[in-house]
């Protein structure tokens, strides 16, 4: 009887050496492999190349160092394969422009970072600033790789000088999508914005049990160091986004916002919206007793091409606002004292956010609008002995230090020292303008009389009258924005309702302005 012939294995398509390749590929795209991936998704969490297919333009990512290994032999690592070293690396393209972006791979020995693992992020850093284009980090690591020892924190050393020589130079941004830990929270700190995700980042630099240990506090993941911890209270999250897919989301529509890097300008988009277009409602705020608080964001709905805004820092002193929107097309960073906040004062938060976000948008050509109503500083013993005079001073030199160009309006109050800080005509604003309604001054009527004529009012025969009289007097002579007007120190009081058609021509305006600066290694912020 015949032997029965074995079926033929279909034959190859590739040379072997192709085959070779194809082999080596597929094992380090493995990652962890299909358990850690399924334990990955079950935390909530997607794996590193999934989150890089969402985050960047369909089909646009090319790797770089797939089949980089670790160097290290010590502690069994010369047993272990970890594919990729643990991150993914490359460049892409987010809405039809070039970004590079590294993911951590949590499925490979917790995304801990050795010195392979480093030099992959440093890589694709230098590409970054080479090419000119922004750098995104998707974090999720478990820190440092202790069996790699100080090889491992050199390689944060060198992620670190990176970070700084970049900044400024190209936008920086970073997802924390998972743990980040000790030594690796400081690359994030020093990007330019920074993503968490509720209920699944965390970022401390001692967890809650060495800070039981060391101070016998109490605390767990979430209240230590989670998006809601840090986008309220500690300052270090820009933004939180519900889910990964949102933070993507809200990655791309903030890249929309920045240019390339800073020799370029945010590209424009197409204007959506009558840039002559009034609005009532801002002259309903205009007229509501000064007394009388009021949601900033509904100014700034009123003046953004189709009511669009992108906030920064939304849930972290809350008494300023900044954030992006277009005016017919361009891009326009703005700051915006809020009333509805501590009646809009600046206190130290307040002064630090708004003078971050200053700066990045000077780094980067971004043009600045800003809306005032300040009463003054914050007071109270808290804030004096928090540093309030050197802290505070933060926002004053970030406005002295812009060269974009600036325009101010003054929509209700501008009181004492908060009125030159924010961005007044003596700190060169550019183009300043104010309502009708607004009150510019060393301090409010009520105060300034109590002051200047407080015999006069003990003298009268009836006090609250003279004291009323003499709040007029003074509102109508040193608080209108009329003697700020004939001093030239604002160029024009304007209708509230023409607000967006007056800033967006002075913007088109000042579309070329240059300034030339006096030319010295760096100035020394109060830092």
């Amino acid at each position: 009887m015949a032997e029965a012939r074995k079926p033929s294995q279909p034959k190859s398509i590739f040379s072997p050496k192709t085959e070779e390749l194809l082999k080596r590929k597929q094992k380090a795209m493995a990652g962890g492999g299909p358990e850690r991936e399924t334990a990955q998704h079950a935390a909530g969490k997607l794996s590193a190349r999934e989150r890089i297919e969402l985050l960047l333009d369909d089909d646009s990512f090319e790797e770089v160092d797939l089949l980089v290994e670790k160097r290290s032999r010590e502690f069994g690592l010369d047993r272990r394969y970890l594919p990729a070293d643990g991150v993914v690396t490359g460049f892409g393209r987010i809405n039809g422009r070039s970004v590079c972006v590294y993911s951590q791979d949590f499925t490979v020995m917790g995304g801990s970072l050795g010195l392979a693992h480093a030099h992959k992020i440093c890589k694709v850093m230098d590409l970054a600033t080479e090419a000119g284009v922004p750098v995104i980090g998707l974090c999720d690591s478990g820190g440092a790789r202790i069996q790699e020892g100080v090889e491992s924190l050199g390689g944060y050393a060198e992620i670190f000088w990176r970070n700084v020589r970049a900044s400024g130079f190209v936008p920086q941004i970073s997802a924390i999508l998972g743990p980040c830990a000790g030594g690796a929270v400081y690359s994030p700190a020093l990007t330019d914005f920074v993503f968490m995700i509720e209920g699944t980042s965390h970022m401390f630099i001692t967890g809650p049990e060495v800070i039981k240990s060391a101070t016998g506090e109490s605390c767990d993941f979430e209240s230590l160091g989670g998006a809601r911890t840090h986008s309220t209270k500690s300052g270090v999250c820009h933004f939180v986004a519900g889910s990964e897919q949102d933070c993507f989301r809200q990655i791309r529509e903030l890249v929309e916002y920045l240019p390339q890097n800073c020799r370029e300008k945010p590209a424009a988009a197409m204007p959506s919206d009558d840039p002559q277009r009034k609005s009532d409602k801002l002259d309903a705020i205009a007229e509501m007793e000064a007394k009388k608080s009021y949601n900033v964001h509904e100014v700034i709905w009123e003046i953004a091409d189709g009511a669009q805004f992108l906030e920064v820092h939304k849930a972290f002193a809350r008494n300023i606002v900044v954030g992006f929107m277009r005016l017919n097309g361009e891009s326009v960073g703005v700051v915006a004292n809020n009333p509805m906040v501590l009646s809009g004062a600046l206190d130290i938060d307040a002064s630090e956010k708004a003078a971050r976000f200053v700066r990045f948008c000077d780094s980067f050509n971004i043009p600045l609008l800003t809306l005032v109503d300040v009463p003054g500083y914050w007071p109270g013993m808290e804030q004096e002995y928090g540093g309030i005079i050197r802290r505070g001073a933060k926002l004053l030199y970030a406005y002295c230090q812009a060269t974009v160009p600036k325009v101010t309006v003054v929509l209700r109050k501008a009181y004492g020292g908060a009125y030159d800080v924010m961005s007044s005509k003596h700190i060169r604003g550019d183009l300043n303008y104010a309502w009708p309604c607004a009150e510019i001054a060393v301090m409010g009527p009520q105060g300034a009389v109590d002051i200047l004529f407080k015999s006069d009012i003990k003298k009268a025969a009836d006090p609250a009258r003279k004291r009323q009289e003499l709040i007029n007097d003074y509102t109508a002579k040193f608080s209108s924005p009329y003697q700020a007007a004939q001093h030239g120190y604002i160029d024009e009081v304007i209708p509230a309702s023409e607000t967006r058609a007056k800033v967006i021509r002075a913007f088109h305006f000042l579309k070329h302005k240059k300034v030339e600066t006096v030319k010295k290694k760096h100035g020394n912020i109060p830092i």
